[in-house]
């Protein structure tokens, strides 16, 4: 532990010794520099390719439909809206929206922008079921949907379907520069270092913006944005290493909040590769793993221990779910059953003369994630299966997909982006989903298409829990631990506020810098 401590701070001090002077007297005064933890390209500044960073992070875009704490829907960009029929959706938009190069939002430049959003991003187009946009007036739609879509203002807070002006767009229909209505507009974006900068909206519906400019810098590895935090190179960054974050938090000038957010860690797993097809194996790798330690130990208590897809705390929670509790015996039982048995004696159980061995793949942005995995391939040769980890970038994992070259894979899902049970319930357990690889129940299918087809949420809901029950059993997927959050800033850092509906976090426009 010292050894390790003695590296940290040699690092602390090179990064310090290479930053320039500027970074290491901190921010310019109300400019604050955000130690982001994943890469921004330049598809990030079309909201239909990355939404999230133009719409949470650089405040650039807002989309139709807010989000309230609890998940409940409220206004935002639309005042109000209406079923008229069961297919029908009537919106009306605000009268005091402006963008960013002056001219009013009305419904033309909505319309454009949601069937943009439907004919590029093909999970938009899965959630909108979009048959027709219809302009009533200047600021009144009517969006009419292929089939019953209960869920509809609910997907308009979905971050790619944010609302851009015409002037975004070349010739050719491409994002030339990103023209939101939000508290912040686009500045510049470095195409060598990838740094996004937006600055102050003075003309903002929303009201005063406290902050006059924001820079978000890519620092992909935990470890080097803890220590960007430390030397004054960045004021604000999310998931500094778990196991830093007492000791970061300690320091003089720097707090750590903990938050949890919905989303989870779990496994998916390949069904078209043997033995992941059978349902013994699978839960066999649910009762050995041992979620409670790797909360603890692992994680450092960011985060707690998973029971299902979603946390207690929401009302979409099937609170009856058995968990799956650690249990090495009845995980060993399970394989017996399955006919994997450790014939040869070297501890690795084997069947039909090929042992049981596995990959894991996961990636490096989520400090979280690698510890987990290795800690997990641990777990799982106590049972006799031997699991090999790759932790890889992203992009390498889907190419090993594409190919078919994987076995499970550790990852880390929001399970709110769209404020409804169906966003997750879908697009993971629904026969030839996007994230489904190869699991396919009738009853389940036949259970959220019920629920697709009525407005009654009561119904919906019982619908809902059903799924949770039978997937439970099955296995599809195993969830781990409900994801904790940790937001590391500079003490002169104010007005942060936490927002539990964002993919990973919100900056919001009352945060200023207090030195």
């Amino acid at each position: 532990m010292i050894r390790n401590r003695f590296l940290f701070a040699v690092l602390l001090l090179i990064t310090a010794l290479l930053t320039d002077g500027t970074a290491l007297a901190g921010s310019e005064e109300n400019t604050l520099i955000v130690g982001e933890m994943f890469d921004i390209t330049s598809d990030a500044l079309d909201p239909v390719e990355d939404g999230s960073v133009l719409a949470e992070k650089a405040l650039i875009t807002e989309p139709l439909v807010g989000v309230n704490p609890d998940l409940s829907i409220k206004p935002l960009l639309a005042e109000s809206w209406s079923q008229i029929d069961d297919n029908t959706w009537e919106f009306k938009l605000r009268d005091d929206v402006y963008f960013h190069d002056g001219t009013k939002m009305s419904s033309d430049e909505v319309k454009l922008s949601l069937e943009r959003a439907n004919k590029k991003n093909s999970r938009v187009a899965s959630l909108l079921m979009l048959e027709s946009i219809d302009i009533v007036d200047s600021t009144t739609i009517r969006i009419k949907t292929n089939e019953m879509n209960p869920i509809l203002p609910a997907v308009l807070h979905y971050p790619s379907a944010a609302i851009i002006s015409f002037s975004s767009l070349d010739s050719e229909g491409n994002v030339a520069k990103p023209i939101g209505t939000g508290p912040f507009e686009f500045e510049s974006f470095d195409a060598q270092t990838h740094e996004l900068t937006v600055a102050k909206n003075d003309k903002w519906w929303g009201g005063d913006v406290k902050l006059d400019r924001i820079i978000l810098k890519p620092i992909q590895d935990p470890n080097t944005r803890a220590m960007a935090l430390e030397s004054g190179e960045v004021d604000f960054t999310v998931d500094v290493p778990y196991n830093e974050v007492e000791r970061i938090n300690a320091l003089d000038d720097i707090t750590v909040e903990k938050y949890e957010n919905p989303r989870i860690y779990y496994i998916y797993f390949n069904f078209k590769h043997s033995p992941l097809d059978d349902v013994r194996v699978r839960q066999a790798v649910a009762y050995g793993m041992d979620k409670d330690s790797i909360v603890e130990y692992v994680l450092f208590g960011v985060g707690k221990a998973a029971n299902g897809p979603f946390m207690p705390s929401f009302n979409w929670a099937n609170q009856k779910l058995v968990a799956y509790d650690y249990d090495v015996n009845k995980a060993k039982d399970l394989l017996d059953q399955a006919g994997w048995k450790d014939s040869d004696g070297d501890g690795i159980r084997d069947k039909d003369g090929k042992a049981l061995e596995l990959s894991l793949f996961t990636w490096p942005q989520r400090p979280g994630q690698p510890p987990m995995a290795e800690a997990m391939a641990s777990q799982m040769k106590d049972i006799g299966i031997k699991v090999n980890v790759d932790v890889v970038d992203y992009s390498i994992i889907d190419e090993r997909k594409s190919r078919g070259e994987w076995d499970m894979v550790l990852a880390a899902m929001n399970v709110a982006m769209v404020p409804d049970p169906s966003y997750i319930l879908e697009s993971n357990f629904k026969t030839g989903e996007s994230s489904n690889f190869g699991y396919s129940n009738e009853k389940v299918d036949q259970l959220l298409k019920d629920a697709s087809e009525t407005n009654d949420q009561d119904k919906r809901q019982e619908y809902f829990n059903q799924v949770q029950e039978i997937v439970q059993e099955d296995l599809p997927i195993i969830t781990v631990a409900y994801y904790g959050l940790a937001i590391a800033m500079k003490d002169y850092v104010k007005g942060y506020v936490f927002d539990p509906t964002a993919h990973d976090y919100k900056l919001n426009p009352e945060m200023y810098i207090e030195k």
